[in-house]
This record gives structure tokens, C-alpha cells and sequence, in this order.
């Protein structure tokens, strides 16, 4: 009789090893390897196309046929255990040791071993089971399935019990092994998962990297703003940069004026168009499919004090999808770049200590808290993000001055990429003034400098 019960229980364990390896294989096989094996000419490929195509309702049933298997297994050995021993408590231990066992090792591991390293073989011998079991279960497993979300807190399953997204992860990155995708197209799944777990301030570009105008500027200088910094969209502020009333964009400025030249006169606020505004801690995935559905491309992002925080655009969240987007103007260019008689043009993340070494002063004699690089220099004594031609004269710790002049920006940003540094003499000899701007005009603030001749001087 116990003889009979072991067998038995072997049996069962034997169904459960093969529904496991079902399992394990079926959600490895995608429909477009399926298709593959199809146009291979291989053997049972219909019925796995069949599988691949509604692979949730066949994991359902091989789900259902381990677990009932395990469970009778665990029966009856309990049950052989109980006859063959005295003691109750010992034929309790002893089938629960039996159990453990056996589940861990012939159901657990080894099945589900094979069907990640053969999904294909596994998966298609599976087919020719659990199609017609499939079709006799009729709606059990997904009532099961039901059953179990109506006891379970939360949503539960919809479908059926789907993979971790650690399981989705480690499955993109098989596929990458077995070059089903390219590495590229893993990363970017990997990063479509990240992206539900940032936060808008994560990818926003931040307030001290804003080009913004004031409301009571007329149509002409935002034109002349945009054209000089590069964007297409330029936040439109009211009393200060806290109080951003609109945006204007570019599109509506060229249009605005060719419709009438008499209108580059009139105020920036009869163009802007109504900001969209979001706290700092929404979901950047989130709102990609706000704004895709608005019909946004930028956003004013609030600080919990309700400041302005920064903007974001599509494209900005975009890029933590698909990487950093360049374009044809973007190069690789040297840190430092000799130009003579002692001037230099540098990259604006250059450090302030690599500037000291051009012109003789160590990074100690030079102390500034506030600024670490030439660019944030050149900010510092603008007072403002600097945009192409802005300049101004900041003094060495040896009584001489330097020009700093912002050059052409580059990137989808429009950052400075490139500072030129030049030595003057105490007379502001070689110093271009306003003669480098005939209308001596800046577009943020109508002048080209803080007193209207071009120079901004700030000392230490």
C-alpha cells in the first residue's frame, strides 16, 4: 500500500517538474520567435504560435497543474508517512522534510532551470499538452484567478500572475545575450522602467539655467532674445523670476511680426501663451502622457514653497529614454584652445584653477564659494544665464582684468559651450564697447550691457 502511495506521489511530482518547465519556457518565448520557428519549418511551431499568442491563459493552466500536483504529492506522501510511522508528530516531520525537498529541488529549481536555458524546445513540446488541456479546463484556471483577486488587498491580477519587474528586466537582458535586441534597445527598456520611478525635478533644467524676459518687453527684444540664446520658448516673468506669467515662442514672435511690422513694438504679453505649471515631485512618466495628451511641449516646475523651480519639456524626459539628443553642430572640442597674445578660448565647465595656470594665479589666490567653473564666472558677473556675445570684466587677484565673451551655443539646450578669455589693459585698450552691437540692444533687458556700453564689470 505505502508502496503504491510513493509511486503515486512520484507521478505527481514527475506532472509538476514538466508544468514548472512549461512555465519557465512559455514565458520566454515571445510571438516573434514562434513566427520564427514557424517560417523555419519547425516541428509543433503552430501550436507553440498558438501558445505565444495568448501565452497568460496557458501559464494559468501549467500554474494550475503544479500546484494541484504538488498539493496531492504532499498528500499522499503525508499519508504513507502517517502508516509507516507510530508517532504522529514523526510522520508529520518526516513528510514535511520529504515535501520540502522534493518541491524545492524537482519542482523549484531544476524545472525552471532547463526551460530558461532550452525556452524553445521546452515551450513547444508544452504546446502539444496544454493546447487541448486548455480547451477542457475551459474558463477554471481564469476563474481560479478571479477568486483569487477577490480575496487579495489591492488590484490583484488582472490577466493572471505576471513576472516581477525584475523577472521583465532579467528577460530583456536574455534576449540581449541570445541578440534577439541590441544592446541599445535593452537599455532603453531598462530606462522606460526607470522613468516610473523619476521625479520631474530629476530632469528639469533648473532655474539658474534659465533665459527668461520680462513681461513689460516689447515683441522686438524677445525676438531679439531668441535669436541670440537659441530657444524656441522663452518663459515670460512678471514682477520676478518667481512670477512666471506665460511663455512666448518663437513661432508666434516671427509670425506676430511679419503680419505687421509695427507690432515688434508692442508688449511681450500680447504674444505669450499660458504656462502649464507642476509640482517638482510629479512623475516625469506621468507627465509625458499629460503633456502628450495636452498637447504641451514645456512646463513651469513648483517648488514646495511654490517658487519656480525650473521648466521641463518632452524632450527632456525624452532624453532619460534615449540618452543625451545632439545634433549636427555638436563636437568634441579641447578643454583649452590657444588663440595668442594671451588669449585663450576655453570650454565653460572649464575649472577656474585650469584658468589660473593661463594667466599666473593659483587656484588659493582666486577663493570663490560660489563659482567653480569659467562659465559660472562669466554668470556671476553678468548677474544673469549668459547667451551668446554677452561679456563682462572680472579682476585677477593682481589688480588685472580679464574679458570673458560668451560664444555661440550649441546643443538642444542651447548651452554656452565656449568662453574666450582675453587680458585688457588698465585704459580698456582692444575692449569693443557697444560698437560690436549697432542697436545696443540684449532682448532680456533692452541693453547690451548694465550701463548700456557693453562692459559689465564685477570685482571680487
Amino acid at each position: 500500500m505505502n508502496a503504491q502511495l510513493i509511486l503515486g506521489a512520484v507521478a505527481l511530482v514527475v506532472v509538476a517538474w514538466l508544468a514548472a518547465c512549461a512555465e519557465a519556457g512559455i514565458a520566454r518565448v515571445s510571438s516573434f520567435r514562434a513566427a520564427e520557428a514557424v517560417r523555419s519549418g519547425r516541428r509543433g511551431a503552430e501550436k507553440l504560435t498558438q501558445v505565444a499568442a495568448d501565452p497568460t491563459r496557458y501559464l494559468n493552466v501549467a500554474l494550475l497543474v503544479r500546484v494541484a500536483c504538488e498539493t496531492a504529492a504532499g498528500v499522499l506522501v503525508t499519508y504513507a508517512c502517517l502508516t509507516a510511522l507510530p508517532e504522529t508528530w514523526e510522520a508529520l516531520l518526516v513528510a514535511i522534510a520529504v515535501m520540502v525537498l522534493v518541491s524545492y529541488v524537482a519542482v523549484g529549481v531544476s524545472p525552471r532551470t532547463i526551460g530558461r536555458q532550452h525556452p524553445l524546445n521546452t515551450a513547444t513540446a508544452a504546446a502539444y499538452v496544454l493546447v487541448p488541456l486548455a480547451r477542457v479546463m475551459g474558463p477554471i484556471p481564469q476563474l481560479l484567478i478571479l477568486i483569487g483577486n477577490a480575496v487579495t488587498p489591492g488590484k490583484g491580477f488582472r490577466k493572471g500572475p505576471f513576472a516581477s519587474e525584475a523577472e521583465l528586466r532579467a528577460m530583456v537582458d536574455l534576449a540581449e545575450q541570445e541578440s534577439l535586441i541590441e544592446d541599445e534597445e535593452r537599455r532603453m527598456v531598462h530606462s522606460v522602467f526607470e522613468l516610473g520611478d523619476t521625479l520631474v525635478r530629476e530632469v528639469m533644467v533648473p532655474r539658474t539655467d534659465l533665459v527668461c524676459i520680462e513681461r513689460h518687453k516689447t515683441v522686438r527684444q524677445a525676438l531679439t532674445l531668441a535669436l541670440r540664446s537659441g530657444f524656441s520658448r522663452i518663459p515670460v516673468t512678471g514682477e520676478n523670476e518667481d512670477d512666471i506669467v506665460g511663455v512666448v515662442y518663437l513661432k508666434d514672435l516671427v509670425r506676430k511680426t511679419h503680419i505687421s511690422r509695427e507690432a515688434e513694438a508692442d508688449l511681450v504679453s500680447t504674444a505669450m501663451r499660458p504656462a502649464a505649471f507642476v509640482p517638482d515631485t510629479k512623475n516625469a512618466g506621468d507627465l509625458l502622457r499629460e503633456m502628450q495628451q495636452d498637447r504641451t511641449h514645456v512646463a513651469v516646475v513648483i517648488d514646495e514653497y511654490g517658487g519656480t523651480a525650473g521648466i521641463v519639456t518632452i524632450e527632456d524626459i525624452l532624453e532619460e529614454i534615449v540618452g543625451e539628443i545632439t545634433d549636427e553642430y555638436d563636437r568634441e572640442l579641447p578643454p583649452v584652445e590657444e588663440l595668442g597674445h594671451d588669449r585663450y578660448r576655453v570650454t565653460a565647465r572649464l575649472d577656474i584653477g585650469d584658468l589660473g595656470e593661463l594667466y599666473g594665479f593659483g587656484p588659493d589666490e582666486y577663493d570663490d564659494e560660489d563659482v567653480e567653473t569659467v562659465g559660472g564666472l562669466l554668470a556671476k558677473a553678468l548677474g544673469r544665464v549668459p547667451i551668446a556675445g554677452a561679456n563682462a570684466v572680472v579682476e585677477l587677484p593682481d589688480r588685472r582684468t580679464l574679458r570673458l565673451t560668451a560664444e555661440a551655443p550649441a546643443g538642444r539646450r542651447n548651452k554656452i559651450v565656449t568662453v574666450l578669455a582675453e587680458p585688457i589693459g588698465p585704459d580698456g585698450a582692444g575692449f569693443p564697447g557697444s560698437a560690436d552691437r549697432p542697436d545696443g540692444r540684449d532682448g532680456r533687458d533692452g541693453r547690451d550691457g548694465a550701463d548700456g556700453t557693453g562692459e559689465e564689470k564685477a570685482e571680487r
